[in-house]
This record gives C-alpha cells, structure tokens and sequence, in this order.
C-alpha cells in the first residue's frame, strides 16, 4: 500500500517555515491546539519538528517572558530536543510503524527531499482497524 493513501496534504495541514519568530510559532500552535508541528525552510524543505516542550524550555532558559522579546526571537534559536523523521512518499506503509510508535505524526517528503504533508498516528490506526473489517 503506497503512504498517499494515508496522507493529509500539505495544503491541509499547519506548519510553519524556519524564519518564523517565536511569537509568530506560539501563535499558530496555539491557533491551532498542536503541541509538534513540522519546521520547513522557504524551499519547502523538511526541517524539523518543534515541540511545546522545546518552546518551554527555551523560553525558560533564555528568561523570554514577554511577547515583545518573542517577537524579536528567531526560531532558528530554539535548540530541538527530538525532530520527527521524515520518510519519501515511495515508503511501504508496514515501515512507518515503528516511526509512527514513537511520533505523533510522520512527515513525508518527495524524492527532492520537499515537504507533502503529514500521516498522523490517528489516520495509521483508523486503517489498521479498517483492515480487519
């Protein structure tokens, strides 16, 4: 079974882009209730994923308390404590299991190494379960 099948695009999922500032990060993950959400470059390229506890622990360390400092705070500074791994899109859907154990959501990526969207564990399950019906 090709990953496509359990793929939420990138159209339809939020992300946000390498050069966002802090405030910019916290307000869209707080937009939209995530507590990961990917990192891409301008390109379009996967970086990374950011974690509230990431955010929390930067902010912490670096005493950002304010809005004001956030908006100045590039989240190109926020060290990561784990990144989601990505995988192509020509993966065989029995290989993201063990990525998808550990993750909330698995990005995927095209042979150029662009960012296409998400599978999330949820979706993983819904077909797992689907299966035996």
């Amino acid at each position: 079974m090709n990953l496509a099948f359990l793929l939420t695009p990138k159209a339809d999922v939020a992300y946000i882009y390498d050069d966002f500032t802090l405030r910019q990060v916290l307000e869209k993950m707080e937009h939209h209730g995530y507590t990961a959400i990917p990192i891409i470059n301008r390109e379009g390229e996967y970086v990374g994923t950011l974690t509230e506890g990431d955010l929390l622990w930067y902010i912490k360390n670096e005493h950002l308390l304010n809005l004001y400092d956030a908006e100045q705070e590039p989240v190109t500074e926020v060290p990561r404590h784990h990144d989601n791994s990505a995988l192509p899109i020509s993966t065989d859907i029995h290989d993201i299991f063990d990525l998808a154990l550990n993750q909330n959501f698995v990005p995927v990526v095209d042979d150029r190494g662009i960012f296409i969207g998400i599978i999330t564990r949820k979706n993983i399950l819904q077909h797992c379960c689907n299966i035996d019906r």
